[in-house]
């Protein structure tokens, strides 16, 4: 079983430059497609349980119930981008992702069973949820390692931006088709609201055992520097000469510039998981929207993110790899654009203000991930955006999940942080600017080895 997820890299057929250059494009949107509807369908059967919410809190559930399951996914799947993500590494990632969103799903598609026969303790909830969230933990990180086998430097970051757009859509949509598969299928019920996405991950899953090479290598070509007639990065012609353990040791573990991004990661989702984890029950509560305008805010704020994710990945491509930069731009303009989803009242003013809060957040999440790639070699790319992962999963969801639900909760009785009481949503929005301030400050310093290492290559 395990061969099924071995990189095969038969011996080199010869193929002219020029021939490969011509069906490049071809074959690496077979790659591209996997990796991008996989991708999309993690977020179908992860985005599901916020626009849910309201309904499940309807059934019995409370906001710290809600925040607790919320966090037990986080927990594994932060966990396991590094743990997973070590095992990926060097693996057919492609492939690998595929098998894994058909675990996903099918976790998922329990959760709806259960919900659906009046049988949903909290504890089950959690581990199901948690095995979910274990299971789609190597996804981003997979999907950048074939992008990366395929691509050069000088374009990764404008196909990755695209690529971004699959969770930005996934995560858009996740809540419109979760109500539509519940109205229309299940009769109104909560439950179909899982069942519905999480049939749709298992065909896609299928699929994308079977479509498409995870690295030019494996149809007998040249790699993707040699087509387009680049360097190759002295990591990875150091890396192929060095063992697994050896790879994470000096391109991980000691590399003071992948701990750095870890500790940006752990802010930006902060502000990115705060918004469109809460935003359904945040303006069905203190808005009074209904459920299904709570829905929509995650369409809105996705949509965002869809632009967000090609436009900054493309300015990063046009500014030759300052990737924290941009990012420290994109966090500047959210501090200010926040205002509107804290102080709008009317569906049309909150709406605008999430759409241009998804443009901007993504930016820096998108970033952080192909910063990583340029400190790195590909093989160890894995461990190292799951690395990256990790961190913000394990504290950045903590305080998103977990310490939003036990401000914002009525029932409870707030949160002391350094010796201030936060209680009500109001006051969530005191955590979203501590945490722009302190990404932008972590980014500063990455965005000065990013320009020595910049400089360095333009010199050589």
């Amino acid at each position: 079983m395990t061969h099924f997820f071995d990189l095969r890299r038969p011996a080199n057929k010869g193929l002219a430059i020029t021939v490969q250059r011509q069906k490049w494009l071809k074959e690496f949107m077979k790659a591209f497609m996997v990796v991008f509807m996989v991708y999309f369908c993690m977020y179908l059967v992860r985005n599901n349980l916020s626009a849910a919410q309201p309904l499940l809190v309807k059934k019995g559930f409370t906001t710290t119930e809600l925040g607790w399951i919320g966090y037990g996914f986080s927990l594994t799947y932060g966990i396991g981008k590094t743990l997973l993500g070590y095992v990926v590494d060097g693996r057919n990632t492609k492939r690998f992702m595929s098998f894994l969103l058909i675990l996903a799903a099918f976790m998922t598609l329990v959760v709806g069973v259960v919900l659906l026969m009046n049988q949903a303790p909290v504890g089950l909830i959690i581990v199901l949820w948690s095995l979910n969230g274990l299971f789609q933990s190597p996804g981003g990180s997979a999907s950048l390692s074939t992008i990366s086998r395929w691509t050069t430097t000088k374009t990764r970051g404008r196909y990755i931006g695209i690529w971004n757009i699959s969770h930005e859509f996934g995560g858009a949509v996740a809540g419109v088709i979760a109500l539509w598969g519940a109205n229309h299928l299940f009769g109104g019920n909560v439950g179909g609201m899982f069942i519905f996405p999480a049939v749709i991950g298992l065909i896609v899953g299928f699929w994308g055992l079977f479509y498409g090479a995870d690295d030019p290598q494996e149809l007998g070509w040249d790699s993707s520097y040699e087509i387009f007639d680049e360097k190759e990065p002295e990591a990875d012609q150091e890396a192929a000469k060095m063992s697994k353990l050896q790879i994470l040791w000096q391109f991980v573990v000691r590399s003071p510039w992948v701990w750095l991004l870890c500790i940006a990661n752990v802010f930006v989702y902060v502000v990115r998981i705060g918004v469109v984890n809460w935003a359904p029950l945040y303006t069905v509560q203190k808005l009074h929207f209904t459920v299904a305008q709570g829905a929509n805010t995650l369409l809105l704020f996705q949509l965002g993110g869809i632009i967000g994710s090609v436009l900054w990945g493309t300015v990063s491509d046009w500014l030759k790899g300052r990737r924290a930069v941009v990012s420290i731009i994109c966090l500047a303009l959210t501090a200010f654009v926040v205002l509107g989803y804290r102080y709008g009242t009317s569906p049309m003013m909150i709406n605008t203000s999430l759409f241009f809060l998804g443009m901007l957040i993504y930016g820096p999440q998108l970033l952080i991930g192909v910063s990583v790639i340029s400190f790195v070699p590909k093989s160890a790319l894995n461990v190292s955006d799951g690395l990256t992962g990790t961190f913000a999963y394990i504290f950045g969801d903590l305080m998103a999940q977990v310490g939003f639900a036990a401000i914002a909760d009525p029932k409870a009785n707030g949160m002391r942080i350094f010796g201030q009481l936060l209680h009500g949503w109001d006051d969530t929005f005191i955590v979203f600017y501590v945490a722009v301030v302190l990404s932008i400050i972590v980014l500063a310093i990455v965005a000065i080895g990013e320009e020595k290492r910049i400089r360095q290559v333009v010199k050589a």
